[in-house]
């Protein structure tokens, strides 16, 4: 961890939002942890007004004037195009909401924390923030995060592309990504839960071409590179801090 000497105004804080908690930690600009990372549990029902409450006042007493957000659902052009499971008036593990959902869809998040907290606030996908904390600008590199659901991500020579939110896609007898994959499945039965995980790594690297996938998010270290000998791509293992660190990226150039 590097030195917490660094003047604040020359800090970053970083923010994971999560479908179980949101982390906060303050990083440097190569993004470099500050200090240890905190956790809030998401609050349910989770609806933009007061997400943006929750995070503004933690983003006001930070001081930072540079803030990284990941969102845990499709998101481009700083907008919400599909809010994933904070859609779900419990988290997950309960049903979506329509009228939650038709609050999120297009809401302009990146823009109304800026105004609340009056700082510089950018906002991504929390698969594309691991990417950015991840990824080598080697080739084409596929990103899955794997905690309470599953995220997805790409870079391409370092560029990231694009990808459709897949958490709640169908994957496996009628099963979403999101529940064969998620915290809930591998803690029920870890070794059909590693058994999946192959499946849907080869499945998504053969599509993408990819020549490295990178594993990160709370379960990536129960995943060893040994179960994906002989594949062609190489995998990497990256912890559950990949998008804190992503974050600086946001700032660059």
């Amino acid at each position: 961890m590097a030195s917490s000497k660094i003047p604040v105004r020359e800090q970053i804080l970083a923010i994971d939002i999560g479908a179980t908690n949101i982390k906060f930690c303050h990083v440097d600009r190569h993004g470099e942890m500050l200090d240890a990372i905190r956790r809030r549990p998401t609050p349910y029902p989770c609806t933009p007004a007061r997400l943006v409450e929750v995070l503004s006042r933690r983003i006001v007493s930070a001081q930072c004037p540079k803030v990284g957000v990941g969102f845990p659902g499709e998101f481009a052009d700083g907008h919400v195009v599909r809010p994933g499971n904070l859609s779900r008036p419990g988290g997950i593990g309960t049903e979506v909401d329509p009228g939650l959902e038709k609050k999120w869809r297009g809401f302009a998040l990146q823009e109304a924390l800026c105004v609340a907290s009056q700082r510089d606030v950018r906002v991504v996908n929390d698969a594309a923030l691991a990417a950015l904390g991840c990824c080598k600008g080697e080739g084409t590199e596929l990103v899955l995060t794997l905690g309470t659901g599953l995220g997805l991500a790409l870079e391409v020579d370092g560029q990231p592309v694009m990808v459709r939110d897949v958490g709640a896609a169908s994957f496996l007898d009628g099963r979403s990504y999101d529940e064969v994959l998620g915290e809930r499945s591998r803690a029920r039965d870890e070794v059909t839960w590693r058994r999946s995980l192959g499946r849907a790594v080869a499945g998504f690297a053969e599509e993408f071409g990819a020549s490295t996938v990178h594993l990160a998010g709370g379960n990536a270290r129960r995943v060893s590179p040994k179960s994906f000998a002989g594949s062609p791509f190489r995998v990497d293992i990256n912890g559950n801090e990949a998008p804190l660190h992503g974050v600086a990226r946001l700032f660059c150039g």
